[in-house]
């Protein structure tokens, strides 16, 4: 037997020793699917295949770079003999870079010159946006961003501007439909493609010179695809394309990790693999090497919950582990408590001694005798970015460092810095910096020459830029500037009328921002719940006078986004979507948002398929986990501005309760199980949670604040505290009692001397 099938288990083994004819690998959570794709690979080219007939194709670059060493690591090891006619590794791709490779040699044909251009999505909505101007079709009236997405989706499908508009049903795609073919047209001029012409324009080359398609299917005898499960229609007649002729096609995927149909994925591609090939050989990987036998179980007992999925068991010769811990928080700021609480209590400063010879998962080790030793070893998961804003302000707080994957701080979120600069200039005239962020923010067509004869008028009159609209407003009342103008002065006169919150909500109507976001995308929906999620920030000041509340709730997010800056090259917490934790995987994974209306989507809600996305969604975060699984749900929770009691998940209803822990919950085993309603049952018991700062401070308390030193409380009004420090560089200070990085001094002295 082959020294490649050291390590590898028997499912494994058979997999890679089947080199010929179709062959579907189903590889559950965990399961060494990429093992299994690598050692084929390399098993190939032991067993005589020319590398050059070896294809493999993957989505990411990073996940195609780490096959390649791994390939490579793998021959060098058990000194597999590359031909002595083409020494050169295998390919392995993703799917846009192979088509780049073919379309180079052979884009003639279509036309084509071969040193064609790639435009990227810059490229792109510049053109669309030309497009636009030329038809003289208003960007407010249609997005380009959304036009994009329109086109995108057709290609991906396959379809050309005259089958597109065959199809097309609403007004919208009418009009897409209509500039569809002059951004074909203007693309071809120009010599380039965008990333989605790279596939369809391979396909339509294999499509109209058969003899091409049939060099690269001599060439590609031997073709490995991974994550089919996320492959769009495109992909998916692409691959099936070149293996039409040997049909050496080994496909690796996990439908229920198919979380990505938003984007254009389609899970039925390899539900139906076994009827495109009725000879196909399909294994399964079911043998977890990742996870405990709790974890493992939830997961199972999640997704059976599904009816449109293939059949599998997975499971794991890992101990049992820990309970999967249900916690019950009072709201979202208590939920960031709970949290902490928890990572405090695991982090060690000095690390477990453990051989370093034995290996997990070879001899698992419970998780409470695997303590973690840093704050990378945890990850909190959720289902919207939103949801990272109270999370973020807990962690500054506590001064745990962390960081966000696949996205980005919450204040640094372009939607909310432009939000943040319209408030800033209604409060303060001569914020000039600001005024330039929101000039053309949405756009206002306002050109650079317009905006230089303001900016020389503020230097003619030493004044701010503003002030200058106000003089260029006396001077002429009909200039271009006026309607801007007039916003921000109604603006100004609202802001002693409403409060903060209200305010936001206002601006974003009267300045249309909020139709900006709204661009018809995933993306767009997004933006507007981070800016709901900033409402939801102001409204904790709605008690207090109007005037008072948008200067407090300004000084409130300057100190939480600039005050407190983490060292990057600590460790930190993962901060990261659902989404994006496809593939990982930590000792510790937080859920949290675990309310049915949050996670699942409410867009969910009366949609059967997006629901079993949902739930396979669930299924992926509990599977990223080693030792242990938190879930963190709250009784009341203040998002998108909205103060929301929404009941427990389903998913978490969905867990058998032999797998958790509901001792830090308020609900007990015989609620969470065979419940056949999402209500819940009124207790008279409060949540066993943690309270925030914002009781335990009262007028007189001597307070140390982390960066400005110690101060004392002068007054108290709900959140707000009044506080005077002792630097007198700081002086007197309004902060919020639940976010800023307070600690009461233990001696009661007072600070001012009478």
């Amino acid at each position: 037997m082959s020294d490649l099938f050291q390590n590898l288990n028997d499912k494994q083994i058979e997999g890679v020793r089947t080199l010929n004819g179709p062959l579907l690998v189903i590889a559950g959570a965990g399961s060494g699917k990429t093992k299994l794709l690598t050692h084929r690979v390399a098993y190939l080219i032991e067993q005589g295949v020319n590398p050059y007939n070896v294809l493999a194709v993957t989505f990411t670059n990073k996940a195609a770079n780490e096959m390649k060493e791994r390939i490579k690591g793998l021959l060098s090891t058990f000194n597999c003999q590359l031909s002595t006619v083409n020494c050169q590794l295998p390919i392995v791709s993703t799917f846009h870079s192979l088509c780049v490779q073919i379309l180079k040699q052979e884009i003639h044909q279509l036309g084509y010159e071969k040193n064609f251009l790639i435009y990227d999505t810059a490229d792109t909505l510049a053109l669309i946006k030309r497009i636009l101007k030329e038809k003289q079709l208003e960007e407010k009236h249609c997005n380009p961003k959304t036009v994009l997405t329109y086109i995108s989706q057709a290609k991906n499908q396959l379809l050309d501007p005259k089958q597109y508009r065959k199809i097309a049903r609403t007004d919208f795609q009418e009009q897409v439909a209509e500039l569809y073919p002059l951004y074909q047209n203007q693309l071809r001029q120009a010599g380039a493609l965008d990333f989605d012409d790279l596939i369809m324009q391979t396909v339509e080359l294999f499509r109209q010179f058969p003899l091409v398609l049939d060099k690269y299917q001599e060439r590609f005898r031997y073709l490995s695809v991974d994550e089919y499960q996320d492959t769009n229609f495109a992909q998916y007649t692409l691959v099936k394309m070149l293996a039409e002729k040997y049909r050496n096609l080994c496909v690796i995927g996990d439908d229920w990790q198919s979380i990505y149909a938003w984007r254009g994925a389609d899970m039925q591609n390899i539900l139906d693999f076994e009827k495109d090939y009725p000879e196909a050989k399909v294994i399964k990987l079911e043998q977890n090497y990742r996870s405990t036998q709790t974890i493992i179980e939830a997961a199972n007992q999640v997704i059976k919950n599904n009816s449109h999925r293939t059949e599998k068991t997975l499971w794991t010769e890992n101990l049992l582990g820990e309970k999967i811990e249900l916690v019950t928080a009072l709201d979202e700021r208590d939920e960031g408590e709970q949290i902490i609480n928890r990572i405090k209590s695991l982090v060690k400063t000095v690390p477990p001694q453990i051989d370093s010879t034995i290996s997990y998962p070879s001899t698992p080790l419970r998780a409470s005798q695997l303590p973690a030793t840093s704050y990378q070893d945890f990850v909190l998961l959720y289902r919207t970015h939103a949801q990272t804003r109270v999370l973020e302000e807990t962690f500054l707080r506590h001064g745990i460092p962390y960081k966000i994957v696949g996205g980005v701080r919450f204040y640094e979120r372009k939607e909310i810095k432009d939000v943040l600069a319209y408030l800033r200039l209604v409060y303060n005239s001569n914020d000039d910096v600001s005024f330039l962020r929101i000039i053309n923010v949405p756009p206002r067509r306002l050109g650079s020459k317009s905006l230089e004869k303001v900016q020389n008028l503020t230097l003619q009159k030493k004044c701010s830029l503003y002030e200058a609209l106000r003089i260029i407003q006396e001077l002429d009342p009909e200039n271009a500037f006026k309607d801007f103008y007039q916003m921000l002065k109604d603006l100004k006169k609202r802001r002693h009328e409403f409060t903060a919150s209200a305010l936001i909500k206002y601006l974003i109507k009267v300045s249309k921002y909020k139709d900006f976001l709204l661009d018809g995308t995933e993306e767009g929906e997004e933006r507007l719940e981070n800016v709901r999620e900033l409402i939801s920030v102001a409204s904790k000041y709605d008690g207090l006078e109007p005037g008072i509340s948008l200067a407090i709730f300004l000084e409130e997010v300057a100190l939480v986004s600039d005050l407190d800056q983490l060292d990057e090259s600590q460790t930190a917490v993962t901060l990261m979507t659902l989404h994006n934790a496809k593939g990982l995987e930590f000792p510790y994974v937080f859920i949290v948002g675990l309310e049915e209306g949050i996670f699942p989507h409410i867009r969910s809600q009366f949609n059967p398929e997006e629901l079993e996305e949902e739930r396979r969604l669930m299924y992926v975060g509990l599977t990223r986990a080693r030792f242990k699984v938190f879930l963190l749900h709250t009784q009341n929770r203040l998002l998108y501005g909205d103060s929301q009691t929404n009941p427990l998940s389903r998913f978490v209803r969905e867990v058998p309760s032999q797998y958790l822990d509901v001792s830090n919950s308020i609900l007990d085993n015989q609620q969470i199980s065979h419940s056949p309603f999402l209500k819940e049952r009124s207790v008279s018991h409060p949540a066993k949670c943690q309270l925030s700062n914002v009781n335990c401070f009262s007028s007189g308390d001597r307070v140390s604040h982390q960066s400005w030193g110690v101060g004392q409380v002068v007054a108290c009004q709900g959140d707000v505290l009044t506080v005077i420090f002792e630097n007198k560089k700081i002086g007197l200070r309004k902060l919020a009692a639940n976010i800023a990085p307070l600690e009461k001094v233990k001696s009661n002295e007072r600070v001012l001397r009478e």
